[in-house]
């Protein structure tokens, strides 16, 4: 392989990422990582202060270096008005992270309209931005799809959530072999116990877990998304399970 540098630098610089769910968590720290690396990203999320407060640490200036905007993924619009405004904005898009989640229990708990909320933006939301995001890739584009691991331990009292982060599996998987004769890459990435807004809990208890590595740092998961995005057009990451080291499950 060439010069390292040279390389890994190139696999960054100027692409331009659609991050779903980028104001908190693993969509910030991602934000955070790939425009230090040289792409340019639009972010969105449901609440303005969270969007700004992500902008201002990654771009005071405003210099487009990274963008954002407040939408509610769960709806038709919504979707809508992400992708007109990374038509505007960025002017199209190589690398789709999505990343949108709510968490939720058992089903045996809320109303259908709730869970209805939580599907259209774990799952659905996932479905469609992919669908919009292929129609507009050249070869060598990108798809990422943050997953849960969830989907494999499927652990009692969360019933809703594990049917949605097992749908995104099964959903990644056959996309995959869809979009793959394209020129189009699948990852989908499976993250254990992560000090996110998704997890209940203190910001002493899960400060607490990080140290009995127990729990990751959402930039663990930024670091994973940019490892899938570095690899070279004949290398796909296809699913990649990471896991805190003392989350023995």
């Amino acid at each position: 392989m060439e010069d390292f540098n040279s390389y890994f630098r190139s696999a960054f610089l100027n692409k331009k990422i659609i991050i779903t769910g980028g104001t908190t968590g693993i969509g910030r720290a991602a934000a955070i990582l790939l425009s230090a690396l040289g792409s340019r990203c639009l972010i969105c999320g449901r609440h303005q202060q969270q969007l700004d407060e992500t902008l201002n640490v990654i771009d005071p200036g405003r210099n487009d270096t990274c963008m954002g905007l407040v939408v509610d993924l769960a709806s038709k619009a919504g979707i809508k008005k992400l992708f007109e405004v990374a038509d505007q904005q960025l002017g199209g898009v190589d690398i789709l992270v999505n990343n949108a989640a709510l968490p939720f229990g058992s089903v045996l708990e809320g109303e259908y309209d709730d869970w209805q909320y939580v599907l259209n933006t774990n799952l659905l939301s996932y479905i469609a931005c992919s669908k919009e995001a292929v129609s507009r890739m050249g070869e060598g584009g990108q798809l990422i799809l943050m997953g849960s691991m969830s989907a494999d331990v499927r652990e009692a009292d969360s019933s809703l959530y594990v049917a949605t982060e097992a749908a995104i599996q099964g959903f990644a998987t056959a996309l995959r072999k869809e979009v793959n004769p394209k020129g189009l890459k699948v990852s989908l990435i499976e993250p254990g116990a992560v000090d996110t807004d998704l997890q209940e809990g203190s910001s002493k208890d899960k400060l607490e877990q990080i140290e009995r590595q127990e729990m990751l740092k959402a930039t663990d998961i930024a670091w994973a998304i940019a490892f899938c995005i570095a690899q070279p057009p004949r290398s796909d990451v296809v699913n990649l399970q990471i896991r805190p080291h003392m989350q023995l499950i």
